[in-house]
């Protein structure tokens, strides 16, 4: 694979899954009647903005992991073929 296709297969990859886990922490904080987007700075939605930021930590981190894995399981399969 080129390497620009490398790199932007590492930015979708990031990006979605940012957005996904960014989401999901949304979701969780909707589901404990948390609203980020309340009016001031009240201490629940600081907890829900931190839930968000969380998320998507979380799922940069997943994205990373996923690549690694797939990166390591190609080299593997090279390493057989040869």
């Amino acid at each position: 694979m080129a390497s620009a296709q490398k790199l932007l297969l590492e930015g979708v990859s990031d990006a979605v899954c940012f957005m996904l886990g960014a989401l999901a922490g949304y979701g969780l904080g909707q589901a404990v009647d948390i609203d980020i987007f309340s009016d001031g700075y009240s201490g629940s939605s600081m907890v829900g903005i931190l839930m968000v930021g969380l998320g998507g930590g979380a799922g940069l981190h997943l994205a990373r992991i996923w690549r690694h894995r797939q990166k390591s399981k190609a080299a593997l399969e090279e390493a057989e073929a040869d």
